[in-house]
């Protein structure tokens, strides 16, 4: 009830994220999954976690809705008939996303923008164009306050994501996310350097390798949330994470980190999983009740459950302590670092997952990005903050290396000198590079930028500063995003130049 109380007096919290944070107060009195009482201590201990999803699920953690579908159709619940022209469209998805429920409460995925709204340019000039956009993505911006929230452009050419990367340029937003899918037989280096130009004052659109992860579902993929890559017309029921750091520390050595913590961390955190996603399709009548299912935006088929890990490198160092050894510089690190990963991916890949057909039947692995709690947890994969390579093209073969075994999103974030600007065609040699290694993902932003992204999402460097001084902030992931940048030294990655 402190807590709770706690929630009401604070005056760094908007109304609407009082709102939020009692609705999740609530639900967590509840007590309706069965949970064992060795994955409780798991819990207790932070190997594993669930991520704030709370005791009792209600709607799915990341919703995918086909937006194509919705456009051709309307919707009956909304009164929405299929939009006619450039005014009809984006308002009917103004209204659509206010409906599409998420872990935020906020829509996570807006669909592929461009190639939604190229058909309805016809008529139009560029400066109107722009300006109904401007309109529109901040009206975005304003109202899904919440940094977890991605549109995807690509990897075709078009009129309406050249559009869409000028006006993001000048807007200077950190909602939504934007990711361009960009493969070298579709895609333009001309748009491509456009999107990595647009990258430099706004840290958007990150870069995706759409050949690589094009075939990851047999439906078509979206990226959502922070870099997730999830099919549409469905999504995600849940992410839970192994925090690998943890896990290292409750083992007595390697051998016990392999043959008991380890194993015994897996099983746990996957019938958690299983439990999670039972009580949702069976249980909570989110599938019977909505709307989305009604007609057709969503289809239970379509999603699957996301089993999370983090700080692969912290948990390598940790195991590897007494040899000084460090992940990312030592080749035995880095082994030790590609057993741990087939260990972790030989099981996700043959346990059993409920009512998972999408991904036949099993979980799908994430590298997730971390959390605003994290110390000494560095986000997936990735190399820690003030540790990477020299040499930029170690550290990409290095990512290509831990990138491969994880289907469901792992990324890199590189800061660049602001000289980048004046060269985006080297930026794509990078990209094409990085690509050709088996990156899946890349994101930039310039070192003095306002905008920074801090492991997946976009956060401002000045409504950091406000939170900071206990002003209330519009956007939550500030609330996130501060601390994390602070922990994990964020200022301090290393700067890259072209």
């Amino acid at each position: 009830m402190t807590d709770i109380l706690e929630i009401v007096r604070s005056q760094k919290l908007t109304y609407e994220q009082k709102v939020f944070s009692l609705a999740h107060a609530a639900e967590d009195i509840l007590d309706v999954l069965h949970v064992p009482e060795k994955t409780k201590n798991y819990f207790e201990q932070n190997a594993i976690d669930n991520l704030f999803e709370g005791n009792a699920p209600y709607r799915p953690r990341y919703i995918l809705l086909d937006y194509d579908k919705f456009i051709k159709q309307g919707s009956k619940f909304l009164q929405l008939d299929p939009p006619k022209d450039l005014e009809e469209l984006l308002n009917s998805l103004m209204i659509l996303y206010r409906h599409v429920p998420s872990i935020t409460s906020f829509p996570v995925y807006l669909g592929n923008l461009d190639k939604m709204i190229e058909p309805f340019l016809e008529g139009y000039s560029d400066e109107d164009i722009k300006k109904k956009l401007k309109l529109f993505l901040n009206y975005l911006d304003r109202t899904i306050t919440d940094s977890f929230c991605h549109a995807n452009l690509g990897p075709e050419d078009t009129r309406a994501g050249r559009l869409i990367l000028e006006v993001e340029k000048e807007l200077q937003n950190a909602v939504p996310n934007f990711t361009f899918k960009y493969d070298p037989e579709v895609t333009s280096d001309e748009i491509a350097e456009l999107a990595l130009y647009t990258s430099m004052f706004c840290a958007n659109p990150a870069i995706c390798n759409h050949n690589l992860v094009k075939d990851t579902y047999s439906s078509d993929y979206g990226i959502a949330s922070c870099y997730n890559i999830l099919p549409i017309g469905g999504g995600a029921y849940t992410l839970s994470r192994l925090v690998l750091p943890k896990v290292a520390q409750l083992s007595k050595d390697i051998d016990d980190f392999f043959n008991t913590i380890l194993p015994e961390c897996l099983q746990a955190m996957g019938d958690y999983m299983n439990e999670r996603v039972r009580f949702l399709v069976e249980k909570s009548g989110f599938f019977e009740s909505s709307f989305l299912v009604k007609e057709g935006l969503i289809h239970k088929d379509r999603f699957i459950g996301m089993f999370g890990i983090v700080g692969l490198a912290d948990c390598t160092n940790i195991l590897l302590r007494e040899k000084g050894k460090r992940y990312g510089h030592d080749g035995e690190a880095d082994d030790l670092a590609d057993k741990i990963m087939n260990t972790i991916s030989e099981f996700v890949t043959s346990f059993p997952a409920e009512y998972s057909p999408i991904s036949n039947g099993h979980f799908m692995l994430h590298a997730q990005v971390g959390m605003d709690y994290d110390k000494g947890v560095t986000a997936g994969v990735r190399i820690p903050v003030g540790d990477e390579p020299e040499n930029m093209s170690d550290h990409l073969r290095h990512s290509a290396r831990f990138h491969k075994l994880i289907p469901t999103g792992c990324s890199d974030i590189f800061a660049m000198e602001t000289t980048a600007r004046n060269n985006p065609s080297a930026m794509l040699d990078i990209v094409k590079g990085a690509f050709s290694l088996g990156v899946k993902y890349i994101s930039f932003y310039e070192e003095n930028g306002d905008l920074v992204r801090i492991t997946g999402y976009l956060v401002k460097k000045s409504e950091m500063e406000k939170f900071r001084n206990d002003e209330a902030v519009l956007q939550n992931t500030t609330h996130l995003g501060a601390p994390n940048y602070e922990n994990n030294n964020l200022k301090d990655r290393k700067v890259r130049g072209v």
